[in-house]
């Protein structure tokens, strides 16, 4: 297990704790600010699974030892967004820049930027342009060309410590092939810079990328979130969960187009967390309520061939999922996951740092549930006032 050298002694009373990061682009930032707030209240995971984004951070927690990995995740996201002119605090403080549609132009601008440029350090638009590339080559099949992100990802993460399974590391893609979904994972496969590009590789912006013959998509693809992951490979651990989502399912009714394609990639994108949370929830009561059965049949009942394969199911195992969702702003639109400023890093960073601050002021999501079911689920993020009342007045 990976812990600080003065490892505080009131670790939560949990065998696994695990980091599930949701994949979303330049969203991700908002992972990092959740990990530094865990990281100074002493929380450290002991398992981190991610898609596309979450792949990437969870690659820099599990790559370096707990005193370097918010420096290094800060490293990565200051390197791979843009400082413009109206980052600097005069300009973004000032009462023009606060209003709602003119941060909204200028995020706009930025993604522009992005889109037409790339994000240094990460990807690159391909020239000569993939239409006029050769068909059946990688060029040919997508936008941009992401070979920058290897030299990126070998700066800022060690894979030998990966390797040596310190902290549980699975990231998720798919077979372009075959489409099947599959996990990287460090207990079963030596995770190189290709295992996390290949998590990431969103198409057809991005190309796919190569695995021992195979070639892999974004992860995203499938699924984006990596609870059902790691609740079916627990083997009989008591679980903290921290889940964190750079989509929300919930949402104000879109108002225009542009509100129709974002309400659209949220709802793709947060992949059922919640449906997803309330399977494993009632998944949990199942194997309770066999454990309570079982534990009330006589012995010669207990040696059936039933009972036996009931008892594989059986167990009183505890589980809290703590859900940490980041809320989009009114002024953030479709490009909000390609839109790699500085200054909206920032925002993202501080808002994962904020609701975290906030859900851990709760000390109960902490403990071990004592309900009859064995598992709780908790949700503090802290939401947009304009769009929670437009999902309230829709509600009514």
């Amino acid at each position: 297990m990976d812990h600080l050298p003065n490892n505080p002694p009131n670790r939560p009373p949990f065998d696994c704790i695990a980091l599930l990061l949701q994949g979303g682009g330049a969203l991700g930032a908002y992972q990092g600010g959740v990990y530094e707030s865990l990281a100074n209240a002493g929380i450290y995971p002991d398992w981190v699974a991610g898609i596309s984004i979450g792949a990437v951070n969870a690659a820099i927690i599990a790559g370096n030892p707990p005193e370097t990995r918010v420096q290094n995740l800060r490293k990565f996201w200051e390197g791979i967004t843009t400082a413009f002119p109206w980052d600097q605090p005069s300009v973004a403080e000032s009462p023009l820049f606060q209003d709602g549609v003119v941060r909204g132009l200028l995020n706009g601008m930025s993604a522009y930027s992005a889109l037409m440029n790339g994000a240094a350090k990460f990807f690159t638009p391909r020239l000569p342009p993939p239409w006029l590339e050769k068909s059946g080559s990688l060029g040919a099949t997508s936008y941009y060309d992401t070979s920058l992100l290897r030299a990126t990802l070998e700066d800022v993460i060690d894979f030998e410590r990966i390797n040596r399974n310190e902290t549980r590391l699975s990231v998720g893609s798919v077979n372009v092939r075959t489409g099947n979904f599959i996990y990287f994972d460090s207990t079963t496969h030596k995770i190189g810079p290709e295992h996390i590009m290949a998590s990431g590789a969103l198409p057809p912006g991005f190309p796919a990328v190569e695995i021992e013959g195979e070639y892999y998509w974004d992860g995203g693809l499938v699924s984006n979130t990596p609870l059902l992951w790691v609740v079916d490979n627990l083997h009989q651990q008591d679980l903290l969960a921290f889940q964190i989502d750079l989509w929300s399912a919930e949402g104000a009714f879109p108002q225009d187009l542009n509100d129709v394609a974002t309400r659209q990639k949220e709802i793709q994108f947060s992949s059922r967390t919640r449906a997803n949370t309330d399977r494993f929830k009632y998944a949990q009561k199942i194997h309770h309520a066999i454990a309570e059965h079982l534990a009330t049949l006589p012995q010669s009942s207990k040696d059936t061939p039933e009972a036996k394969l009931l008892s594989a199911l059986a167990n009183r195992n505890v589980s809290n999922i703590v859900h940490l969702i980041y809320h989009t702003k009114k002024y953030e639109g479709v490009s909000k996951d390609f839109e790699f400023s500085r200054l909206s890093m920032s925002d993202h960073w501080q808002a994962g740092y904020r609701d975290t601050l906030l859900t851990l002021s709760h000390p109960e999501v902490l403990d071990r549930p004592a309900n009859p079911e064995g598992i709780s689920i908790y949700d503090f993020s802290e939401k947009d006032p304009g769009v929670e009342k437009s999902v309230q007045e829709a509600a009514q």
